[in-house]
Formats: C-alpha cells, sequence, structure tokens
C-alpha cells in the first residue's frame, strides 16, 4: 500500500470572525475626535467585515473584473459596464451603512469621524472603494452651484444603491465619480484639451468635447469632470442620462488593465457633444474641483491605514498560528520584532488619519483653524503615509513566507492594492509640491502646524530635537524643491510622532520616536532596538477576537 503523504497540518486556519473595527488606535481615535456615538455602527461595518460572506464578496468582485460592453448585438452603441453580483452587494452595504455621502447629510459632531471609521473598518474590497470616495467627495465641489446641489445632494447623501441608467432624478440614490486627466497631462490638468461651448439660451449649459484618460467607475450616475471653457479650464457636472432617459454623449474606449483595483472599472472615454453643467465660475474649474480633491486625498490615507492594518492583522494571525523550529512563530524574538515594527507604523498611520479626519469635521462647519491643520498635514500625510502602505504590505506577506506570495492568501491582494492609493490624487512629487505650495501660499497653514506640533513639545527629548529640526530645515527656502521629499517626509513623521506622544501607551511612543526620529533603526522592518517593549505593542496588534 502506498504511503499516505498528503496529511495538512501546521497550517494556519482561516482568518474569520473577527471584528476588524476592535483596533484600540482605531477605537481611541474615533472617541477622542468626537464621534463615540457611532461606535455601534462602526463595529457593525467592522463584525460584517470579517464574516465568511463579505470577505467572500471581496474575493469574487475582484477575482471576476467588470467587463465592457461597447455595442449591442445590431452594432448599436451601448456603453456599458457590466459588474459581478459581488460588486453590487458591496456598494450596497457601503451605501446602507452611510460610508459614501451621508455624512454630509449628518450636522452630528463627529458624522465625517464617523465615515472615516466605518471606511477603514469595511476593508474586504478596495477596487468599490473608489466610487464611495468619489461620492462622498463630490458634495463640497458641487455646492459650487447651489441649483445643482439642491437636486442631486439628497440623492447623493441617501442611504440607498440604486444601480442602472436612468435619469438620475427618478432614482432612489446616486453614486458619483470624476473625470479630470487626460493622456497628454496627466496630473498638469490644466493641459488638458477638452472643449466646453455654452449652448445658447441655456445658461450654465455647455457641449463637450474630448478624451478623457481615467475616469473610474463609468456607471456611475454623475461626473465632475474638467475642461477649456471660453473664460478658461472649467468645472462640470455631467450625468450619464439626461432627463426624459436619453443617453448624454460619453462613450467608453476600454477599460484599464491594472495592477490591482480590478473589481474597479477604470475607463478612458471620449465626450461627443456631451451635455454638463457648470460647477462654480468659468476660469476657475481647478478651484473648483480641488475641494473634491481635499476629500479624496483624504480617503486615500483612511485605505492606506486600513491597508496596513489588514496587512500587519493577517501577518500576526499567521504568527499565532503557526509554528516553526519547535515554537509557534508569535514566540521567536525576531519575528515579534518584524510584527511590533509594522505595528508602530500602522498605528502612527491609522492616529493620523484620525486626527485628519477629525480635523476634516471640523473644518466643514466652519472651523478654520482645522482647515488649516488639514491643509498642510493631509498634503504632508497623503505623500508619507501612502509610500509607507506598500512598505508595510511587502514585509507582511514575508511573514508568509511562500504562502504570501499566492493569491490564495489575501495578502497578495492587499500587496497589489497599496500602490494605488500613493499615484491617486497627486503620486508623490505632486503631493510634496502640494505641501510646500501651502506653506508658501497660506503661511497660515503652517503657523497651525507648529501650533499643532507644540501641543507635544517636551514629552521627548528626541521629539524636541526633531521639531526643532524641521523649523531649521523650512527657515532654509534655498533649494527646497529639490530637498521637498526629505522636508515634507519630516513634516509628516513629526505629526505622526506628537500625535502618538500625546495619545498611545508610553511603549508605542518611546518606539516610533527611537527609531522613525532618532533613527535607532535599520533599513528593514524588524530592526527595533532591544529595550523596546514589544508585549504592548503586539497586543494592540493582535486580531480582534
Amino acid at each position: 500500500m502506498a504511503a499516505e503523504t498528503h496529511e495538512v497540518f501546521n497550517q494556519v486556519p482561516p482568518l474569520l470572525g473577527h471584528d476588524t473595527a476592535a483596533d484600540p488606535a482605531l477605537l481611541e481615535g474615533v472617541a477622542r475626535e468626537g464621534a463615540a456615538w457611532a461606535l455601534p455602527e462602526i463595529h457593525d461595518v467592522g463584525r460584517l467585515a470579517g464574516t465568511a460572506e463579505a470577505i467572500e464578496w471581496g474575493r469574487l468582485a475582484e477575482r471576476t473584473p467588470p467587463v465592457l460592453y461597447t455595442h449591442d448585438r445590431y452594432g448599436r452603441r451601448l456603453d456599458e459596464v457590466e459588474y459581478t453580483a459581488s460588486y453590487h452587494r458591496l456598494m450596497e452595504t457601503a451605501v446602507s451603512h452611510g460610508i459614501h455621502a451621508a455624512p454630509w447629510a449628518d450636522d452630528r459632531p463627529g458624522a465625517h469621524v464617523a465615515r472615516a471609521a466605518k471606511f477603514y473598518a469595511w476593508n474586504v474590497d478596495a477596487g468599490h472603494g473608489c466610487p464611495i470616495s468619489m461620492t462622498y467627495a463630490v458634495i463640497p465641489a458641487l455646492r459650487a452651484n447651489p441649483e445643482l446641489a439642491s437636486r442631486f445632494e439628497p440623492l447623493l447623501t441617501n442611504r440607498a444603491y440604486d444601480p442602472g441608467l436612468r435619469d438620475p432624478e427618478t432614482k432612489a440614490g446616486l453614486i458619483a465619480g470624476m473625470s479630470m486627466t487626460e493622456k497628454q497631462g496627466g496630473s498638469d490638468v490644466r493641459a488638458n484639451t477638452t472643449t466646453a461651448t455654452p449652448l445658447p439660451g441655456e445658461p450654465g449649459t455647455y457641449r463637450l468635447v474630448g478624451h478623457k484618460w481615467f475616469t473610474s467607475a463609468p456607471m456611475s450616475d454623475l461626473f465632475l469632470t474638467l475642461a477649456q471653457a471660453p473664460g478658461g479650464l472649467s468645472c462640470f457636472l455631467l450625468p450619464r442620462v439626461l432627463p426624459g432617459g436619453e443617453r448624454n454623449g460619453i462613450r467608453f474606449q476600454r477599460l484599464k488593465d491594472k495592477l490591482g483595483n480590478r473589481s474597479n472599472a477604470s475607463s478612458e472615454i471620449e465626450y461627443h457633444d456631451a451635455i454638463g453643467y457648470l460647477v462654480g465660475e468659468e476660469g476657475r474649474g481647478v478651484r473648483t474641483i480641488v475641494e473634491m480633491v481635499n476629500q479624496t486625498r483624504l480617503d486615500c490615507v483612511i485605505g492606506s491605514a486600513s491597508g496596513m492594518r489588514s496587512a500587519l492583522v493577517q501577518a500576526t494571525h499567521h504568527a499565532q498560528h503557526r509554528s516553526a523550529f519547535g515554537k509557534r512563530l508569535i514566540e521567536a524574538p525576531l519575528m515579534r520584532n518584524v510584527l511590533a515594527d509594522l505595528a508602530l507604523e500602522s498605528e502612527a498611520a491609522t492616529t493620523a488619519m484620525l486626527r485628519l479626519s477629525g480635523a476634516n469635521d471640523r473644518a466643514v462647519h466652519g472651523d478654520g483653524a482645522e482647515a488649516a491643520v488639514r491643509r498642510l498635514a493631509l498634503a504632508a500625510t497623503k505623500y508619507y503615509v501612502c509610500k509607507r502602505g506598500p512598505a508595510v504590505a511587502a514585509e507582511a506577506l514575508e511573514c508568509l513566507g511562500g504562502n504570501g506570495y499566492i493569491e490564495d492568501f489575501d495578502l497578495a491582494r492587499i500587496y497589489r492594492e497599496l500602490p494605488l492609493l500613493s499615484i491617486w490624487e497627486g503620486s508623490g512629487n505632486v503631493a510634496a509640491l502640494d505641501a510646500l505650495r501651502a506653506i508658501g501660499r497660506e503661511p497660515q497653514t503652517l503657523d497651525a502646524f507648529f501650533a499643532e506640533a507644540e501641543l507635544a513639545a517636551g514629552a521627548d527629548v528626541r521629539y524636541d530635537d526633531a521639531l526643532a529640526e524641521l523649523k531649521k530645515e523650512l527657515t532654509d527656502v534655498a533649494d527646497l524643491e529639490v530637498r521637498a521629499r526629505r522636508v515634507v517626509e519630516q513634516i509628516a513623521v513629526v505629526f505622526q510622532a506628537g500625535l502618538l506622544l500625546r495619545h498611545a501607551p508610553s511603549a508605542v511612543a518611546d518606539a516610533f520616536c527611537a527609531t522613525r526620529l532618532s533613527r535607532d533603526w535599520g533599513s528593514a522592518f524588524g530592526t527595533l532596538p532591544a529595550g523596546v517593549d514589544l508585549e504592548v505593542i503586539l497586543q494592540r496588534a493582535s486580531p480582534g477576537f
């Protein structure tokens, strides 16, 4: 008889039945930023995200990417994208929990913080988060045209997911997208060549002709776009379906074959006399649409922090169950160092994200000082945290060894997703230069940032030295653009360190200052110095069972 060789043992069980919101840094930050009232629903979202059913929705949506149909079987233009049923379940869940635009219809302090926490916890698929994020972000830009806002905002904020192409004002709820970049310009949106011609006798209505290189979620109901009007680059709202049910002149050329984010359709489109409505003033399109960009940049930070936490939890779960060399991996000193180092990066990102979400919430309600903090700290944090995400995912993947590199395991997908968040809404150079632009054009933002940073002064000499060094760097304007990445990284790390010193356990803050500020640290994760309290750090990193 042949010997049995396929007994499976020492393999890690699936990570199921946990609460993705059971993250101490998240829960403490939510309460600190004024959204404790939302904790029950945040936990509802987190528990749902940890179920086998929701995880399967995410897997199937990513494994079954959307399909473009440009024409029907008779040769007529169709311009429709078909999604898997799992994608629609994900969208329905996100919208029903208000993770889209619902906070704009909620005057409670902390509503935007609560939404950020739910967005963070609902981490089963990153692709559908793109239209959810854009729907959230469209509202402040749309308010530059009060008439359009009064028509569409109630439908954008409603907790009803209503897919399908119909006159938007006949639907129960709407999803929004954004279409700015063109192939010759990319982030240089002022190089756009799409034209917008006013319609005689119809004030505020234009015909658009042009080609857009990236339009995500092309089956959305409404889009904000940029085009060259007679008065200069301007912002427009384009519906997919016009009043009465006629399709607008938006033609899909192809879907992009992306590294990750595969459940989300990103398309290349053409406008053929598409009808658009002016949002804001002619010639002020960038200033108008930047209100949307600010919100989506914050979502890039939220998504990066969420991805880091997901990668950390997967790696920690693996180490708790896998044995090697006579012990569980979680008991091996070097593995504990690696996991604790990843946990520091994750907690710092989450804490910064929540502070920015709180600043955003208060800025929305008219707090100018908080708006100034958000302006600079968000640009710097978007630059830095979104770059740290892929590095964290790569190290977490390595904790699983060969299994981490296999698509059957979740870390491969997390690893492919995270680079997008550093690219979307301005890649590294754009984000770094935007931070310098804020300092140069809006000096009150730097004053607000340093006022925030000074709140942690005196708590740690390493922090005080880093803050003094940052001030010195910013007083030297020579070659500042060449040093942009260096300086903006310093801003982001000082911001994180100050928050950890004020709010995190002393073991976490001490380890962060020792490594990220004093550089008692190697060039790879897992190089924390001797004497760091690994146990306290790792306790906060464990999956939330």
